[in-house]
């Protein structure tokens, strides 16, 4: 049994984690994971205690405590992620939303030349975030969609099922500012008398700050609107509904 010293380590109050996964990007040694829906530490000598992940949790359920731990060994994290990258080739962040992976399609396509055309859904242009302008007629008294960028290409029936009959914005919480999201999107809020908000993600831990982004949106503009979750697998199925409760 590896010899243990008092010194800073991670400490996950498993009551305030919801498991969004934000904190796994900012682990450069790859020591926590989602497990159960749930942050963990993987094994106590890949956690440095420097506490370089603490900033990235909205639920504020990561702490740094001193507490008798194994060591801090570079050694055995220069081998966790190198089992890593063999077992689930991410891109560079680490991120679990990152793993590369197939997906069986429902059905099979006999021609991929073969095609079936269905009308657009689409009312508008622009529908990027950073492109739509707040004052624009059509959010006017809209039923308004937020949609994760990938939405459009895991679920298949997007355009019926989600689009249909609401103004659109799109983007990605990962990739883009989030900060900038909350902001347009409150100007949204405020100046439009919304009938509803409609978010739909993807169920990665990543694109959960969607969600998060339309929270702190709804807050900032003190405007009472009905919050509608979509959740989408990666295989193109609507896995949870829920509405949002003030």
């Amino acid at each position: 049994m590896a010899k243990k010293m008092l010194r800073p380590i991670i400490r996950i109050d498993e009551e305030k984690c919801d498991g969004c996964g934000l904190c796994i990007p900012g682990c450069a040694e790859g020591a926590l994971q989602i497990v159960n829906g749930k942050a963990k530490l993987v094994a106590e000598n890949l956690c440095d205690g420097l506490g370089a992940c603490l900033g990235d949790c909205p639920k504020g359920a990561l702490i740094i405590e001193e507490r008798e731990a194994e060591a801090f060994d570079e050694e055995a994290v220069a081998e966790h992620l190198a089992t890593q990258k063999e077992e689930q080739e991410p891109l560079g962040c680490g991120c679990p939303g990152t793993m590369a992976r197939r997906i069986q399609p429902q059905k099979e396509t006999t021609n991929v030349d073969d095609f079936t055309e269905t009308p657009s859904e689409l009312t508008q242009w622009p529908v990027q975030f950073a492109l739509v302008n707040p004052k624009a007629d059509y959010f006017k008294n809209a039923d308004l969609l937020i949609a994760a960028d990938c939405t459009s290409f895991a679920y298949a029936d997007f355009h019926k099922n989600l689009l249909r009959g609401r103004a659109l914005a799109v983007g990605c919480p990962k990739l883009d500012d989030g900060m900038s999201y909350v902001e347009k999107l409150t100007a949204i809020i405020r100046q439009n008398n919304l009938k509803s908000i409609t978010v739909a993600y993807m169920e990665v831990p990543c694109c959960g700050g969607l969600v998060r982004i339309v929270q702190e949106a709804v807050k900032r503009a003190g405007v009472p609107v009905p919050v509608n979750l979509v959740r989408i697998s990666l295989d193109g199925k609507i896995i949870n509904r829920q509405q949002l409760t003030a």
